[in-house]
């Protein structure tokens, strides 16, 4: 029978009772049953599934598709991808069928958002391709088949590049699957069993005594590093390769803790000594200590910054605070020294001119409003307050502070797009209240814009009276002040506040409800963030030179001269049974083993790793640690 012409006269597009929806062919049809023997037979007889266009596609096809029949081009798209993410597909038609599905689910999330009619579909379909990476790596057996699966890479070049130039510290497997799930924000694989156990075992390190043990014990242990930070940083300067990504995380997070610590201490200087701070009479340095850390904090970003790349560093919405912080700490600091500097100057030319006097001992109430010095305090005081929020960053680390970390962080998304719409609101009612009694000057509060809003804003905040819209002597104007009042009340207060409400406890419940994965996926990031080389040594001790650095730059300088850049090796344990590199041969993962047997025999192909593969594949009563079965003809 011939099953080409057979396909073609059924599926013709000319018959109009089509049983089937468009894009629906055999083998999307049996990929979506998941029926794998049908599969299989249609992938050897060459069919294949062919990946729809871009949406933003301009080619003829895609052109013509739109304009004559939208719905029926949106479904053929659909109903493709419901055969493409199906696990009968992936498994037997991908060559790597995990780095797919990872790759697979980022379109599909990609095709919600560009597609809203059919965000549920694409949804569903994304999810599926996230259950069938988890359910796959579910499958290992043991450490061995573990390591192998979580530092495979796959084929891509780019990726191979971006994820070398962030290397481990050495001794720590490369996980690069593992870092590819977190960039495809795959949750699910990443808060899977296997890979949380190899996280956390990689973070102790020799510390075996600190996973199970109580919260009190590592109370302690944090608290004895937090006093001998000094010290420690001593030890790694001395002996660079001692090193433990807890102890890492534990140093830095007690630099930080050191560092808001000084903030205080300077903020209660600053009110004991007020007296000094009427003028200009103290110096740059006396409330500038702090910059001693910002040096450090800058040098460490510059470094994040050259280890990870921009497109990776960007990616990090953390490092967007890190970017706002440091520019007001510095612009601050630059605006005191240009008080100095300026100072000086004019002191220099003509010590008795009044610029002379103002820049060196005119008092603070002599100051001009746009004074560099109002600035630069202000400037200081904001940033001291971003400084604290900084600190939620090692939340994550816990398992309920990471959860509410993560819950207060989805309010925040919702009160910005909230916002939006408050503000339309507002903006609308301002003008309202503004325009009736702009032309009334016995109204004290009213008709002045600035006041209106400041009005308008803490009513909402029920701190205002009613009896400010009171104008007796003009009925009309007061009937209508009291009007938009009363609907500005009813509106803002009462619909769009409980509204908000609303929305700020969805968001929560819906962490709470999947609050283990959310958790594990953000703790995962921050592990990952302290195993990669460099970045050891905690601000500001960092600004310090060390004997590592010196030879890792004059090793650096040699290889540029000589220009010798050799690739770096991997240094995760080679796996004895899985090591695809020595392939030699690559039959078709669909041979049984009646069939790689005869590739054997035949000399067609050496007796390489691919065919022991093969062999594992068809026979799975065979152990990976037992051997291969013996082949007389090989």
């Amino acid at each position: 029978m011939d099953i080409r012409s057979f396909s073609l006269a059924f599926f013709d597009r000319s018959i109009d009772n089509a049983r089937f929806a468009p894009g629906v062919t055999p083998l999307t049809l049996a990929c979506e049953k998941d029926l794998y023997e049908i599969v299989d037979m249609l992938v050897q007889k060459g069919h294949a599934i062919p990946r729809p266009h871009k949406i933003s596609c301009t080619c003829l096809e895609c052109s013509n598709g739109r304009k004559y029949d939208l719905l029926k081009f949106s479904l053929f798209r659909i109903n493709t991808y419901k055969g493409i993410a199906s696990r009968a597909y992936l498994s037997i038609a991908s060559e790597d069928a995990m780095l797919t599905a990872f790759k697979l689910s980022r379109e599909l999330q990609r095709l919600s958002c560009k597609e809203p009619e059919f965000k549920p579909e694409y949804l569903s379909l994304e999810l599926l391709s996230q259950e069938f990476a988890f359910e796959l790596l579910g499958m290992c057996r043991n450490q061995s088949e573990v390591t192998a699966v979580l530092n495979d890479l796959g084929d891509s070049e780019e990726e191979e590049e971006e994820l070398d130039s962030q290397a481990f510290e050495e001794g720590i497997p490369n996980l690069a699957r593992l870092r590819l799930a977190v960039n495809y924000n795959q949750k699910r694989f990443v808060a899977h069993p296997i890979c949380q156990q190899v996280l956390s075992s990689i973070w102790c390190g020799n510390l075996l005594g600190w996973r199970g043990s109580n919260t009190l014990w590592k109370f302690f242990v944090s608290c004895s590093i937090f006093l001998t930070m000094p010290l420690l940083c001593l030890v790694y300067w001395i002996a660079p390769k001692s090193r433990i990504p807890v102890i890492k995380f534990l140093l830095h997070s007690a630099s930080y803790l050191w560092f808001l610590i000084f903030l205080l201490v300077e903020s209660l200087f600053l009110e004991h000594k007020h007296h000094i701070f009427l003028g200009r009479n103290q110096t740059v340095w006396e409330n500038s200590l702090h910059m001693i850390w910002v040096a450090g904090f800058f040098w460490y970003e510059c470094k994040e910054l050259w280890i990870e790349g921009l497109h990776s560093y960007l990616l990090d919405l953390w490092n967007y605070l890190d970017i706002v912080i440091l520019s007001l700490y510095l612009a601050s600091f630059a605006l005191r020294v240009l008080v100095a500097g300026r100072g000086h100057l004019h002191c220099l030319d003509a010590p008795s001119s009044p610029e002379c006097y103002y820049f060196t001992r005119a008092g603070r109430h002599e100051w001009q409003p746009e004074d560099p010095q109002f600035v630069a305090e202000v400037l200081f005081a904001v940033t001291s307050m971003l400084s604290f929020t900084r600190l939620a960053y090692i939340l994550p680390a816990h398992e309920s502070l990471g959860t509410l970390q993560i819950s207060i962080g989805k309010m925040i998304d919702d009160m910005i797009r909230f916002m939006f719409i408050l503000m339309i609101i507002l903006t609308a009612f301002l003008c309202g209240l503004n325009n009736t009694y702009v032309y009334y000057q016995e109204s004290q509060r009213l008709g002045n814009f600035n006041e209106t809003f400041q009005f308008l804003f803490w009513t909402m905040f029920g701190m205002e009276e009613y009896s400010v819209v009171d104008m007796p002597q003009y009925a009309l104007v007061e009937f209508v002040g009291r009007a938009l009042y009363g609907i500005f009340t009813i509106v803002m207060v009462i619909v769009l506040l409980n509204m908000l409400i609303a929305m700020i406890t969805n968001s929560f419940q819906k962490i709470e409800d999947d609050a283990d994965v959310e958790w594990k996926f953000a703790r995962s990031k921050l592990y990952l963030s302290y195993f990669r080389e460099g970045l050891t040594l905690p601000v500001p001790f960092n600004v310090i030179p060390t004997p590592k650095s010196l030879f890792y730059s004059v090793r650096g300088i040699f290889r540029f001269v000589c220009c010798s850049k050799p690739k770096r090796q991997q240094d995760y344990p080679p796996i004895p049974t899985i090591v695809s590199s020595l392939s030699v041969c690559r039959p078709s993962p669909r041979e049984s083993y009646l069939g790689s047997e005869a590739a054997l025999s035949s000399g067609l192909c050496s007796p390489g790793v691919r065919c022991k593969q093969l062999l594992f594949q068809s026979c799975p009563g065979i152990s990976r640690g037992q051997g291969l079965p013996r082949i007389p003809s090989a």
